[in-house]
């Protein structure tokens, strides 16, 4: 526990620090193109187009899923995975690609992997309004379910960091565990309901993969934009597993985290 609070109290006092070099982050990302920033959610409409013609059109035909046309249940869900995904993959390799400028500068390691996650937050934000425009423009108008989506949005992006923490560290030590995870993600991606239901599977198969924390995740931000129901509540017993393993993760990244990375330097 005391880990944990080392990290945290790290985050809140630097945070004008860890916004400056997040913003530098994505600045630095897209200098060399014409259209800057707006990469940031030209390249996930690209793929969403994609998976939607592959998945919606090709394979399911039009068909619906529980009531919502493909392409807005669809939407509705993968805006996490395009969080998700790169901030895992650049946040666990973050420390040791950095390790060299943290000898010279002043200011905490675990701030590290937060820069990157903090840094996808921005797109994040910002696909989640241009699905909210869409989908008022898709049948789907605001609703009274918008409230619970900044809870969802907040455990996005604590599983994120507390995974994060994990990763990075003993990304510092074994390299092959970036390519473990690289490919551990691509299966990841089709063992979540953001692609395709999981409705028409045995129950006990469907219990199995809630083991996933994503999954979670992802129906919890497309309840609450197609204005289901209040999804955090209906299902409070998935509620509490979800923040049981989150709170574990963070406990044991922060442990690790502080533990060793007074050695990261050492095994660079």
């Amino acid at each position: 526990m005391k880990a944990v609070i080392t990290v945290l109290t790290e985050q809140i006092k630097h945070f004008y620090l860890l916004r400056r070099l997040s913003l530098y982050e994505i600045k630095s990302k897209n200098k060399m193109t014409y259209l800057g920033l707006a990469w940031e959610l030209i390249n996930p409409s690209i793929q969403i187009a994609i998976y939607w013609f592959i998945f919606g059109y090709g394979i399911r035909r039009g068909q619906e899923i529980d009531g919502d046309p493909f392409f807005q249940w669809m939407l509705s869900g993968i805006i996490v995975w395009f969080f998700f995904n790169p901030a895992i993959l650049e946040g666990s390799k973050s420390i040791y690609q950095r390790v060299k400028m943290l000898s010279k500068m002043n200011f905490p390691m675990s701030l590290i992997p937060n820069i990157i996650i903090y840094s996808k937050f921005y797109s994040h934000v910002g696909l989640i309004i241009l699905t909210m425009i869409v989908l008022n423009f898709t049948g789907y108008p605001i609703n009274i379910y918008y409230l619970q989506l900044p809870l969802f949005v907040f455990a996005t992006y604590l599983f994120i960091f507390s995974l994060s923490l994990i990763t990075s560290t003993l990304n510092t030590f074994i390299r092959d565990l970036q390519m473990l995870l690289q490919a551990l993600l691509r299966m990841l991606l089709y063992m979540t309901p953001i692609l395709w239901a999981t409705f028409s599977l045995p129950d006990w198969v469907q219990n199995l993969m809630k083991i996933n924390p994503l999954y979670y995740l992802v129906e919890g931000y497309r309840y609450s934009l197609l204005g289901k129901e209040w999804y955090f509540i209906t299902n409070w017993e998935y509620s509490l597993y979800f923040w049981g393993v989150t709170i574990f993760l963070l406990l044991a990244g922060a442990t690790l985290h502080v533990r060793f990375r007074r050695r990261f330097i050492d095994f660079i």
